[in-house]
């Protein structure tokens, strides 16, 4: 007899995510729902303002993406307006992104996605000496020193460890799964990877650094305006530069001799999974490309990361992308509407219709009907997967040297074959390889700035007639943030804001099923995993979190008035 579970709420994310899974007999999810519990209305805010305050308002969508959400909303109305940014503006606005790439990767693998992979308890039962091994072992297979190889660190973080197990004082590591048969790290990886985590815990406030260095602060910064940034001082400043090189210099380091060994130790211990393509899903790849490399236009073509599309998995089916073809359907989404809308036209309304059936105190999705208040994006008619996985994939199709590059090196290091991408475990790996690329570019870039303000270049924004140009226009923002394709639309008519609509990375991969009930990214990735123990549904976890979700960015909730709505506790651990 299968078994209905629920798993609500989805912790170590950003935002409320519930998952419904049915399994049948040999513990296989057969079919499955994502569904988010909140509302969004941000888009309902943003009307009759002045669309050069857009972005100020809209990087509250995301308290982790705060700056992508600023960006593309200012590149929305630079593009309505025809505003083409300088030189420097440009360079430290990929060095603002660059900088949360990196710190975002590699919290999101320690801290919310290697708990999936890693059992704490087991680390306990590691040699110290043999944990130095490990180190060398995985550090070799990335051509780098290990970030720590030593015996008296590893046995001080056992230690630590153990104490605060004694104690009771295991805090977010007090309700995992441990001893589940889906862990397969030895006790000396286990313990390996502990100490990358407690490391990072440390090393991504540097990290942060380097996002406020030019963007004000972190989170939200405030640097970034219509026709360019506001960073003078910091932009003339050698010694700023020098420091946000410094510290970008640092937090590298540990990007290739930890991160890097980490997820080749993960993959290869987990390469069974890798290799059948459990939690492949769509196969659907979409990028919108970003990190503009020259300054020929708005959208230039000349990118870090390709635009287009590849589908079924096929890296000989690229297509470039044209931002017309996307839609969002509200079928199975609390929200009113009729017929798949482009962004320009959408409508944010709701409809809220309640849960389904409830049994033994379980209330269920009435998954038949609207269960989700994210809506279904779709791309010319197609479910469209978005994140580093759908970059890398997009780019190797395209032809990207350096993004050839840099996958190649990767799946030669860890002796795998290209279809391995196509799992959870190449969509942890994905990421890894996305981060050493960026890591490595940035400091192209920060030498590019240092170059051009010495040649003179002074320059850091475009003067432009507000009055003249913002009359009647409509633009786009369309980039990625760490989790994928971001696209912000804005419609302006009498220079207000006539309609706002943003789709998000988690838009697009937890989306429920569409006007043809066809499944969103999460769902689709679901099926056909198996899970060892259905009262401990970590499998379901490790997929669900390779996507780095982020409900918050996707739903949102406001109460026009300006009242508070409420204080909700919730729960550490994930509930049955």
């Amino acid at each position: 007899m299968s078994k209905h579970i629920v798993i609500d709420p989805i912790t170590r994310i950003e935002g409320h995510l519930r998952i419904e899974a049915v399994i049948d007999d040999n513990n296989t999810v057969v079919d499955a729902y994502s569904a988010s519990t909140m509302f969004r209305g941000i888009e309902t805010i943003l009307k009759g303002r002045d669309p050069r305050d857009c972005g100020l308002l809209a990087m509250r969508i995301c308290g982790v993406c705060t700056g992508t959400h600023y960006q593309r909303s200012i590149e929305a109305v630079e593009h309505a307006f025809g505003v083409t940014i300088p030189k420097n503006a440009r360079i430290v606005r990929n060095l603002i992104q660059g900088s949360l790439y990196v710190h975002d990767h590699v919290v999101h693998f320690y801290h919310l996605h290697a708990l999936d992979w890693v059992d704490i308890t087991k680390a306990l039962e590691a040699d110290p000496a043999a944990a130095v091994k490990e180190a060398y072992k995985w550090a070799g297979v990335a051509g780098v020193e290990p970030y720590m190889a030593s015996e008296g660190e590893f046995r001080e973080i056992k230690e630590r460890v153990a104490k605060f197990v004694k104690q009771g004082r295991l805090g977010i590591f007090g309700n995992g799964y441990w001893g589940n048969a889906h862990y397969k790290l030895t006790p000396e990886q286990n313990l390996l990877a502990v100490a990358h985590y407690l490391k990072a815990l440390d090393l991504q406030r540097e990290a942060a650094k380097m996002m406020a260095i030019f963007g004000g602060k972190n989170p939200h910064p405030q640097s970034i305006v219509v026709g360019g940034v506001t960073c003078v001082q910091d932009i003339q400043n050698p010694a700023r530069i020098a420091l946000f090189k410094q510290l970008h210099k640092e937090f590298t380091a540990f990007i290739k001799k930890a991160y890097l060994p980490d997820v080749y130790m993960a993959g290869t211990m987990y390469a069974d999974e890798a290799l059948d393509g459990t939690g492949g899903g769509l196969k659907n790849y979409m990028s919108y490309g970003d990190f503009r490399l020259d300054d020929t236009g708005f959208y230039s073509s000349a990118l870090l990361f390709p635009s287009g599309t590849v589908t079924g998995g096929d890296l000989g089916s690229y297509q470039p992308i044209d931002q017309s073809k996307i839609a969002e359907d509200v079928t199975h989404s609390w929200y009113e509407g009729a017929k798949p809308l482009h962004p320009y036209d959408g409508m944010t309304i709701p409809n809220y219709t309640g849960f389904g059936r409830k049994e033994e105190g379980v209330a269920y999705l009435d998954t038949e009907k609207k269960y989700s208040w994210i809506k279904s994006p779709i791309y010319d008619d197609t479910r469209m997967e978005v994140g580093p996985l759908a970059r890398m994939v997009v780019g190797f199709a395209a032809g990207d040297a350096r993004i050839k590059k840099y996958v190649g090196n990767f799946l030669t290091r860890g002796n795998l074959p290209v279809g391995v991408l196509f799992s959870t475990v190449g969509r942890t790996a994905a990421r890894a390889i996305e981060t050493e690329l960026m890591a490595d570019v940035m400091f192209e870039w920060i030498d590019e700035l240092a170059a051009n303000v010495a040649a003179g270049d002074l320059s850091t924004w475009t003067e432009f007639d507000f009055n003249t140009v913002s009359k009647n226009a409509k633009g786009y923002g369309m980039a990625e943030a760490p989790r994928g394709a971001l696209g912000h639309w804005v419609r302006i008519e009498e220079g207000k804001v006539a309609n706002y609509q943003a789709i998000v990375p988690s838009t697009w991969n937890a989306a429920p099923r569409d006007y043809q009930g066809r499944k969103g990214a999460y769902e689709s990735s679901l099926i056909g995993t198996k899970v060892a123990n259905p009262d401990e549904p970590l499998e379901i976890l490790r997929t669900i979190h390779s996507f780095d979700p982020c409900i918050a960015c996707a739903v949102h909730l406001v109460d026009t008035k300006g009242k508070a709505l409420g204080v909700y506790k919730i729960g550490t651990s994930c509930s049955l």
